[in-house]
Parts: C-alpha cells; structure tokens; sequence
C-alpha cells in the first residue's frame, strides 16, 4: 500500500505532535555525570527487561519480522491460536531481538523504543553489552544483558524462562553467587517480580493461596521499574475492546497508529494480566456512581459484549474449516473448534489465570523481602482509571465509554465532557496511573522497609512529567535510576 506524499506529511505532523513532548526543557548531561562511573570497575551487571511490545516478533520459518512492521501479510498475523488450553496455544512466530528503534513510514523520524536506554549503560555509564550464549569471561561485572521475549504469551511462562536463562548464563560464568540488577519497563516489571517472587514455578492449583518464596532472589538483587502497571491499568482494559495504539492514550488517535487488531490482543494471555487488580478495578455508572463489576467474571464479559470474542464476525471464523485456530501456521490446540464455544471457553480460562496472576504478585510476604523495588512513573498525563458503563436503550445494549464524553444523567443533568473526565481519570502517564505503579490500592499491611503506602517493596521512587513510553527514556529518570544502582552495586 502506498500514500500520496501529501498523506505521508500528515502523518509526519501527527507524529510530531505524539513524540515531541512539552517543549524545551533542561536535562542532564549524563556523559558528564557519570564520568567517573565510567572508570569504576565491578559493577554488578544488569538485565534490560522489556515491556510488551518492547520484542521483535519473527517468523521462525521465513525469518520475516512481523512486529514491528506497519503492514503485514496475511500469514503473519499476531494473534494466537484460541482454545482454554493457553500453553498450548502456539503459532510460528518467535521473540526476536529487543527493538531499539524503528521507522514505519520513509518520511517518518525513527520511533524510540530502548535505543536510548541501552546507549546511556554503554556510552555513558560504562557497561558494555554482554551476550548470552556466548559470555565474556569478565560477563559478570561491569556488563548489561538485553532479555527479549514474546509479550503474546503467559508472562508466568515468561517469568521461567527468564530464570532457566539467568541459570545458565551463571553457569557459563561460573558464578552460581551472582546476582543481577534488572531494569524494566512495563509489563518487563510484572515478569521481574514474579522471577523474583517464586523463581520458575507455576501459579497454585485450584484456590490455594499464593506465597512467596523469593526463589529468584538467589539471582536478583533489585529491580528498577519504569512505568510498571503493578495494581493493572484500565488502558489495558481498554486495549482488549479496542485494539493498541502506539498515541500512550491520547483522545485523538492516528488510525494509521493502531498496531495490534482486537483479535490480536484478545489472543494474548499477557494482556489480560494486565487488566486491573480485583482491589483496583473501578467502573462508574451514567451519574458517574461507583459501580460493582466483577472483571474476572466471563459472565461480565458476554453481558457488556467486551472485546472480539462477542464480535459476531469474529466468532463466525470459528465455524468448520474457516477457524483461525485451523489455519496452516498455528500450531499446537487441540480442542474441538467446530463451534464458538471454544472462544467462551478460553475467555473463562484466561481470566482465571489473571485473576491468579494478580494475587500472586499481591501476595503479603514474610519480614523484608529479599528484593528491592526502584519504582520511576508519572504524575502529569490523564490516565484512565475508571471506565462507564451506559445502557443504550434506543439500540438495546450496554455501551463501555474508556474515553470521555459529555453525558446525560438520570436525573436528565447535563454532564460536561471535562466533568466525565475528571471522574474516569487519575494522574498518571496516560497508560497507568500513579496509583498503580505504588501498588496503592493493594489489601494488606505495609511493606517493611518502605516508606510508601504500599505492601511492595519498594525503596525508591520518583515521579517525572513523561508519557508511559518516555519514561524510561527520560534523562532525568535515567539519571536518578543508575545512580541509585551502582551507589547499590559499590557497597
């Protein structure tokens, strides 16, 4: 598909508009600040985990990328194979390399992903990019690791694969006492501290109750989370009825923007683990009231038709030989997908994983936790928080609103769009709230060894004015996170 150059300008423009920030604004300058960093020897090493969509996607059999890219071909499309059988449900495509940048138009600049990031460890603060399979001999110090993963699957399986790759890089530098610091962003966090939280085991049987073991703080020290949703977002929620764009929230998407389908996101298992806490799930009615929802209910799901697996279309290819579970490069499920109920069935499965997920990661521990938390967001951007929910009587149906607009109550009061707005959101850097990212809303006692009103451990934390991409980009950010780490790492 081609555009006339004049529409490749406007989407220039929009861009300009997305990325370019709030102005000019003083930053650090960290090759000066961490001059004499750079000269120190023994740093422990870190591990850059991603956040979803921070990971190539690859075609194992062609070797063809398939995210990032803005078109792809109809044999490459994100989506997962459907059945409640999740482990199961696999296709041809492949984590590649981590993404550091990427251009998805001629005329457009290169979109930032953790080029930035990864340049102030190497050229600024004296680390240098180590590789897995092949270690250097001095791997163990003064060196970062870069861990891609595919951010469709279960971030539980991720999580143990993230511990059977640290114990075999220990092995390759015979240091079964190291441990590293992690820098994450986004969903790279909840994957870090479940890692942390319980090593590489799975999550509980049945109804019992999650506790964790610290397991993998035989090979993590600290984790620093960028923007890491730990109380879930509702923008996430709003990702599984819309689809994802790359505008972090903005009212006015750019159409040309929204990279992941609503099929494609309904797939992921991830990304329902990424919807809010049952503790932080908040929903308003039409005077925006509080209203009860059950978010982990699939029952919930098929009354307010959320997400494709209630789009009629969608659900037709679920029918004989047009399932999408049936087609040629999805490999792996097994059910019986001759009728819709297969979709019903994985939504029930899906939100039960999640809703364990969660209260894995919420689970009180005993005394301090052996693992600390470096906690870097924002308080500036509108975030979602809490969506409404309208009955449409006209068409006979329940209409979700995830953005705001003007309302009428019951009472017949016009309610404006800024008074709507005010109500579903909360500060934030337009994916996850503040909130969220402190674990505020969270059941239980305080931590130990926090200062915050969290029951994470969390030791450190700081607030800029940056959208949820940017954060970890963020000198100011970058600046404060490292000095804490190789403050950390010289004791």
């Amino acid at each position: 598909m081609r555009f006339s150059l004049s529409t490749q300008y406007s989407i220039l423009i929009a861009f300009v508009l997305l990325f370019a920030g709030c102005g000019a604004r003083r930053t650090p300058d960290l090759e000066r600040v961490f001059a004499e960093m750079r000269a120190r020897e023994g740093k422990r090493p870190i591990i850059v985990v991603p956040g979803a969509i921070g990971s190539e996607i690859i075609n194992s059999r062609t070797g063809e990328v398939v995210w990032p890219k803005l078109f792809r071909s109809s044999d490459d499309e994100l989506d997962l194979p459907v059945s409640p059988d999740l482990t199961a449900n696999r296709d041809n495509l492949v984590a590649g390399k981590i993404i550091r940048d990427a251009r998805f138009l001629p005329l457009l600049p290169k979109v930032n992903f953790f080029k930035k990031l990864l340049d102030v460890l190497r050229k600024d603060a004296g680390y240098r990019e180590g590789d897995w399979d092949a270690p250097a001999p001095d791997g163990d110090r003064d060196t970062f690791y870069v861990f891609p993963y595919d951010w469709r699957r279960d971030n539980v399986e991720t999580a143990q694969l993230f511990i059977r790759r640290v114990e075999e890089l220990k092995r390759k530098l015979n240091r079964p006492d190291l441990r590293f610091n992690l820098i994450t962003q986004s969903m790279g966090g909840l994957v870090a501290r479940y890692a942390a939280m319980y090593g590489d085991a799975d999550l509980p049987d049945g109804d019992t109750v999650p506790r964790p073991t610290w397991a993998g703080a035989a090979h993590i020290n600290s984790i620093v989370m960028f923007a890491v949703p730990n109380e879930g977002a509702a923008e996430f929620f709003a990702m599984i009825l819309d689809g994802y764009s790359l505008t972090d929230g903005s009212r006015r998407r750019v159409r040309l923007l929204k990279k992941l389908s609503r099929r494609d996101v309904l797939s992921g298992p991830s990304m329902f683990q990424m919807i809010p806490h049952p503790a932080a799930t908040r929903f308003l009615d039409g005077d925006l009231k509080p209203l009860k929802v059950d978010l982990y209910d699939p029952e919930t799901w098929r009354r307010y038709s959320w997400s494709a697996a209630f789009d009629p279309k969608y659900r037709k290819h679920f029918t004989g030989n047009n399932s999408s579970v049936n087609s040629e490069r999805k490999t792996g499920a097994t059910t019986d997908t001759s009728a819709p109920g297969v979709i019903d069935a994985y939504l029930a499965a899906v939100l039960r994983r999640a809703k364990c997920f969660h209260e894995a990661l919420s689970a009180p521990s005993e005394g301090e936790a052996p693992v600390k938390l470096l906690a870097f967001g924002s308080s500036c951007v509108d975030t979602l928080n809490a969506p409404v929910i309208l009955r449409d009587e006209k068409k006979n149906r329940w209409v979700t609103l995830v953005r705001p607009r003007g309302l009428r109550a019951s009472n017949n009061r016009r309610l404006s769009r800024d008074e709507v707005k005010r109500a579903m959101y909360a500060p934030g850097d337009g994916r996850m709230t503040r909130r969220s990212l402190l674990g505020q809303s969270l059941m239980g006692k305080r931590s130990e060894g926090t200062l915050y009103d969290t029951t994470l451990p969390i030791s450190y934390a700081a607030f800029v004015c940056e959208t949820h991409s940017g954060i970890h980009a963020n000198k100011i950010v970058q600046d404060n996170a490292l000095t804490q780490l190789v403050n950390e790492a010289m004791k």
